[in-house]
């Protein structure tokens, strides 16, 4: 029987952009991201596709391959966000905010939140401001302030002037902020909202699978999903994958901004991270399938970044690792993307999820003979294997040249 060739699916790009606002919608600051994994594990039940729950809140599923053993895939998302955590309760019925992930105080300023206290059924809501807010009172010190979360308070929307008024509220130290998105799909197909990391990566993937189910195709490889809830404060995929796992690839927002190569209209396949270089032969896989295909893909090289995988390999996770994105202006602050970039995103994980893996025999087990690794075919060397001295350093001697002699025999 001939093996399917992966080829390009129809993609549901109403989907994509219903999943996307409607995620979008959903506060899920790290530490409080129960209604959102509900959110995505009901459209994975929609897609007939069973989840489950690990104890730390990760959502686990599974495409099941033709294969009955050997190794396995994952893709991995979060759906957690940067956010906010009252810190403490000012004298003039302020919140100081502590951070929840990286992100600056520079483009909270201003930002419309929401303030979960204990009390489920109360909605409050309020505003990030600088402490010196008034032009008419401040004049030029507006400008002259400095920018730090210590330089910024939440204004509470209730008539309340002290501590005790925020208590009354039900406020305290410890409650979350979520920063609330304000989404906006342009015309032109340009996408602006708080949290495009990762949300969008999320709805990328969700109509990756969808495109998969409706076109009644089987993965080449048995693909698992983990949707992580802690990658913004640096566990991320620490926990949660298969044992099988021999690929991981991680979907996240990727840094459009002067000295990158990556754009919102397009894919992005990341060689490197502030971690360090992503795995050899996944990279160029990845690669080869989008030029194959058409996709718009470039590759990056990020310097203040990690994501997921950085989580799972520094937890032991025993398995190649890659990173596609999804071009972002202004991460972490307003950020900005297209539709376009969501579209080649999703086509290419449609085909990565139709290929095999990229060693499919070699990964079938954890470890190997060193002689049987299929290296060459992607990194010339030498067929002759080790031998003394540094593969590659020529043997003569001369003028500009060194001996480089092998272990002396005494």
């Amino acid at each position: 029987m001939t093996e399917r060739r992966p080829a390009p699916l129809p993609l549901d790009l109403d989907y994509l952009r219903q999943v996307l606002l409607e995620l979008l919608e959903i506060p899920s600051p790290s530490g409080r991201t129960d209604h959102v994994q509900q959110y995505v594990g009901e459209r994975l039940s929609a897609l007939g596709v069973s989840s489950t729950l690990t104890r730390r809140g990760a959502l686990s599923a599974c495409l099941p391959g033709p294969r009955s053993t050997g190794a396995d895939r994952a893709i991995v998302v979060h759906t957690d966000t940067i956010g906010g955590m009252v810190k403490r309760l000012k004298e003039n019925g302020r919140l100081e905010l502590k951070s929840i992930g990286t992100h600056s105080a520079r483009f909270a300023e201003g930002a419309h939140v929401r303030i979960f206290t204990d009390n489920l059924d109360r909605v409050i809501t309020g505003q990030v401001l600088p402490l010196k807010a008034s032009g008419h009172r401040y004049n030029e010190a507006v400008d002259l302030q400095g920018v730090g979360w210590e330089q910024v308070e939440v204004r509470v929307d209730e008539p309340v002037e002290d501590i005790a008024g925020l208590r009354a509220l039900g406020i305290d130290a410890g409650d979350f902020v979520a920063f609330l998105p304000n989404p906006t799909i342009t015309p032109s197909g340009f996408v602006k909202s708080r949290h495009l990391d990762d949300k969008a990566g999320v709805a990328a993937v969700l109509t990756a699978l969808k495109a998969m189910v409706d076109a009644g195709v089987q993965p080449r490889v048995s693909a698992h999903l983990l949707v992580t809830v802690t990658e913004e404060i640096g566990h991320g995929a620490s926990h949660g994958l298969d044992p099988d796992v021999a690929e991981i690839v991680s979907v996240d927002a990727a840094v459009v901004a002067p000295g990158q190569q990556s754009r919102e209209t397009a894919a992005t396949l990341a060689m490197g991270d502030g971690v360090g270089p992503f795995d050899y032969h996944l990279t160029r896989n990845l690669a080869s399938i989008a030029a194959e295909h058409g996709v718009d893909l470039v590759r990056d090289v990020f310097d203040y970044y990690r994501s997921d995988v950085a989580a799972a390999v520094e937890a032991g996770a025993h398995a190649r690792v890659a990173l596609l994105g999804f071009g972002v202006d202004a991460t972490h602050g307003h950020e900005r993307t297209h539709l376009d970039g969501l579209r080649h995103l999703t086509q290419l994980l449609c085909l990565y999820l139709q290929s095999d893996l990229v060693f499919p025999e070699w990964d079938a087990e954890p470890e190997g003979d060193l002689a049987d690794f299929p290296s060459l075919a992607v990194q010339p060397a030498s067929e002759e294997g080790p031998r003394e001295g540094p593969i590659g350093i020529a043997e003569a001697t001369g003028p500009g040249t060194t001996d480089h002699p092998g272990p002396d025999p005494a």
